[in-house]
């Protein structure tokens, strides 16, 4: 994506937004509803046209793609199906299209677990069962991009685990895997990389480690705490009182916090480095950039 921008009315769905999925990983594409995400993944599908800016893959709209089903396979939506019509023969349909050979929709069909369910009406499938069925219409090409939108919706738990497995497996095959989703905590077992966007604009882009690493916390126990505070927030790191003895420190990591303590001559009774899970990192970039947009 290069300074992508799209309006409709009054409403700027997308506001120059800019970046890059890489080959070989998975890169989630988080925003709170109305951030702006499915406009950008139908703008990247050639299905709705911007404003401004591109939207490419592998360096050419979609549109120029010689052969589309090929280089991307996509899921945004499990619809679409005809509800008489048996999944195989569904796949068989895009099969003949593409020119593929009638085998391959079996061997798709035993990709996504569904080889028993394969010649049943989809009209009979259940909510995640479709969503598997169209997983593997976007897999009859073997591409080496997939754009999913929401791929867990509709799957137990069983199939949630199996999702992140294929997922797994295709990246870690040097495919570029793209995923858009709001369940958090799945996403953070799934993905390398994410890009949060909030009201059309780019708010992060950056590997899940990085992030997690920079809204990371340390809670540290002195009976210097002033002392402490002072020594660190001089340097620039945050830091909050918890109640008696005890603070959090943001933006250092625990090594640090124990050597500048040392360095300023402050006692540490305690020094815990506390995990920052997704789902707090997210709500901190959305909300900080809301805050910003609308000073702005």
């Amino acid at each position: 994506m290069d300074g992508l921008t799209k309006t409709f009315g009054p409403v700027r769905a997308v506001d120059g937004l800019s970046f890059t999925v890489e080959p070989g990983s998975i890169t989630g594409f988080l925003g709170p509803n109305g951030a702006g995400k499915t406009t950008t993944l139908r703008m990247l599908l050639g299905l709705v046209t911007p404003d401004a800016g591109s939207a490419t893959i592998s360096g050419r709209p979609y549109a120029d793609l010689t052969a589309p089903c090929d280089e991307v396979g996509a899921v945004l939506e499990a619809t679409g199906f005809h509800p008489a019509r048996s999944g195989r023969a569904h796949l068989s349909v895009y099969c003949r299209i593409n020119g593929y050979l009638r085998r391959r929709a079996d061997e798709v069909l035993e990709l996504v677990g569904l080889t028993g369910a394969g010649r049943r009406p989809v009209g009979s499938y259940s909510l995640g069962m479709r969503q598997r069925l169209a997983l593997a219409a976007a897999l009859l090409g073997d591409p080496p991009v997939l754009v999913l939108d929401e791929p867990a919706n509709g799957l137990d738990p069983e199939g949630i685990a199996w999702l992140r497995g294929l997922l797994r497996d295709l990246a870690g095959r040097g495919r570029t895997v793209l995923v858009s989703s709001h369940v958090l905590s799945e996403v953070q077992q799934i993905v390398d990389r994410v890009v949060i966007v909030n009201n059309g604009r780019l708010v992060r882009h950056g590997s899940l480690v990085e992030l997690s690493a920079e809204h990371a916390t340390v809670l540290v126990r002195t009976p210097q705490v002033a002392r402490l505070r002072a020594a660190l927030e001089r340097t620039g790191a945050r830091t909050v009182g918890v109640g008696g003895e005890s603070v959090r420190v943001t933006g250092m990591d625990a090594a640090e916090v124990g050597d500048r303590a040392f360095a300023a001559g402050v006692r540490l009774h305690a020094l815990v480095s506390e995990g920052s899970d997704l789902e707090q990192v997210f709500l901190s970039l959305t909300a900080q950039s809301g805050a910003e947009q609308g000073a702005a």
